[in-house]
């Protein structure tokens, strides 16, 4: 009987955080498009300096992962879009930023930002 409960326990418990953490990846990529062309976002290139130099989104700033601790206090009171080259890193990145309190969001891809930027240009021609 206890294992049974136990096992009941465990089996709520993944199925309330599995729904949580998908809400939370639902509202991100709706307003994604909205925050990256917002006039007060920080857009945040995680990869290293010369994949940033190879291309990146327009006005991005390079802040490679491994130096995002060091930088939270720069981002502090900005709204930041993260994004690198598949989005492995730009998770990593979320994960730092949002355990310091900074309003971050996914991009995932610097082609992916560099793409909703180019959408913008589009409509305002």
């Amino acid at each position: 009987m206890k294992i049974q409960f136990l096992g009941l326990i465990l089996v709520t418990t993944f199925m309330l955080t599995s729904c949580k953490s998908n809400q939370a990846t639902i509202v991100s990529q709706a307003n994604i498009r909205e925050v990256v062309n917002s006039s007060d976002v920080t857009l945040v290139d995680v990869r290293i300096p010369e994949q940033y130099a190879a291309g990146t989104a327009d006005n991005a700033v390079n802040i490679p992962l491994s130096e995002i601790q060091n930088n939270i206090e720069a981002l502090k009171g900005k709204k930041v879009v993260v994004f690198c080259n598949k989005g492995i890193q730009a998770d990593q990145a979320m994960i730092i930023l949002k355990k310091n309190g900074i309003e971050a969001y996914d991009g995932t891809t610097w082609k992916n930002v560099k793409a909703i930027q180019n959408e913008t240009d589009k409509k305002a021609n």
